[in-house]
């Protein structure tokens, strides 16, 4: 049986901006070819000898990668950090797939961008604890990636919701939106509610977005120091 050659399809930065993941077009366009071949000054041409139809579709009538794949190539020139935001991006696009993403991945062999794909999608697999916002979901990707104990989300202790707990430690963090505790009658509901945790032996700090955000590393180093803190409290003869 002959082989099928399939055509060229655009891929890595030019399908990112395609798919609306990256807002900008890159200077050159990127494109993934079955054949070697020289590429003109204005392109970048990747070479794949197998490109299955389902890592191959159209967007604006123009061929191109599938996000799985896409997110593949990518991976193979990005830091973890980004990798993970290029996830968030797509999420919030509606153009993630857990399934189609391990699919992929099952079927990539000796890809470069397997592995740093397969570690970042860790954060997506199934968990006993839930998360209902990006911001519960960021700030457990960032515990995790500072080697911290995971804390259950969202975890119910004497009738109060926790955001964050660490029940071995008696330790939670309530995560502040500002859209969810923007009044003067939250902001007093939000004092009774830790006085009435530290009552039972459950110590509480909060963390904002905006801080989170701003300086992850401060956040987490002083978490971590917290935790310890905690833990040689609790085992104190």
């Amino acid at each position: 049986m002959d082989e099928v050659v399939w055509p060229a399809v655009a891929s890595h930065g030019s399908a990112a901006y395609l798919w609306g993941i990256y807002r900008y077009a890159p200077e050159r366009i990127d494109v993934t070819a079955p054949i070697r071949r020289r590429a003109k000054r204005e392109f970048v041409v990747h070479f794949s000898s197998i490109l299955a139809p389902e890592d191959r579709t159209e967007v604006q009538g123009i061929p191109v990668t599938s996000v799985p794949r896409l997110l593949m190539d990518l991976a193979i020139r990005k830091s973890p950090e980004q990798i993970d935001r290029l996830l968030e991006r797509t999420e919030e696009l509606g153009l993630f797939d857990l399934h189609a993403v391990e699919d992929v991945l099952d079927r990539a062999g000796g890809h470069r961008g397997r592995a740093r794909l397969r570690r970042a999608l860790a954060l997506y697999q199934p968990d006993p604890s839930f998360t209902r916002s990006r911001f519960e979901k960021l700030f457990r990707r960032h515990v995790r990636r500072a080697g911290l104990a995971t804390p259950s989300m969202n975890f119910n202790a004497h009738g109060y919701e926790l955001d964050a707990y660490w029940p071995d430690l008696r330790f939670a963090v309530e995560l502040d939106l500002f859209e969810t505790h923007g009044s003067r009658a939250a902001f007093e509901r939000d004092r009774q509610r830790q006085e009435e945790l530290k009552l039972l032996g459950i110590e509480v700090i909060r963390i904002t977005r905006p801080r989170l955000q701003r300086e992850p590393e401060v956040v987490l180093r002083n978490l971590s120091r917290f935790l310890e803190r905690r833990r040689a409290e609790l085992h104190r003869p």
